[in-house]
């Protein structure tokens, strides 16, 4: 299990409503306990505990040959990363909490399909109880919105992908 599934895990159990959800796997055990839900603005507490049971040392064998990589067919498809190639992501400036507009009365400052300048208000990250907007360093055309409204998220995590031409 790494990184990006506790993350989730974390997210889900946010979601879902439950207080307490407590999960073991091979030798790791995690405990998610959150508050009751909190209106927006409030700070959202989460807590996680993650421990590893101590791993039994076992000498490894030497590997000296790498392993063959396979070709990819003509019918496989091709990776996303190559669909991405040409667009720009914009990443998260800070660890908080994103939120598409100034409150849920209002239209996102970005949807998919407009058009952004240098300088405009694509977004809000809440950090320590402090509502931070979030300006865009590049100019083009919102293509997708890679996180949900109202979601946690890490540093330097992508946010939106913008085609510049």
């Amino acid at each position: 299990m790494d990184l990006k599934d506790i993350q989730e895990l974390i997210k889900f159990v946010a979601k879902s409503g439950a207080t307490e959800v407590d999960l073991e796997i091979d030798n790791i055990k995690i405990s998610i306990k959150s508050p009751a839900k909190k209106k927006r603005g409030e700070v959202d507490e989460i807590t996680t505990i993650i421990q590893q049971a101590p791993a039994q040392v076992v000498a490894a064998p030497v590997v000296t040959a790498a392993a063959p990589v396979a070709a990819p067919t003509a019918n496989a498809p091709a990776p996303a990363a190559d669909e991405n190639a040409n667009y720009i992501t914009i990443k998260a400036s800070m660890i908080g909490t994103f939120y598409r507009s100034s409150s849920p009365e209002t239209p996102p400052f970005a949807n998919v399909g407009d058009t952004i300048k240098e300088g405009d208000t694509i977004c809000i990250i809440e950090a320590m109880k402090l509502f931070n907007e979030i300006e865009s360093e590049v100019s083009g055309k919102i293509v997708k919105v890679l996180v949900d409204d109202a979601s946690p998220i890490e540093f330097d995590q992508p946010l939106f992908l913008v085609d510049p031409s």
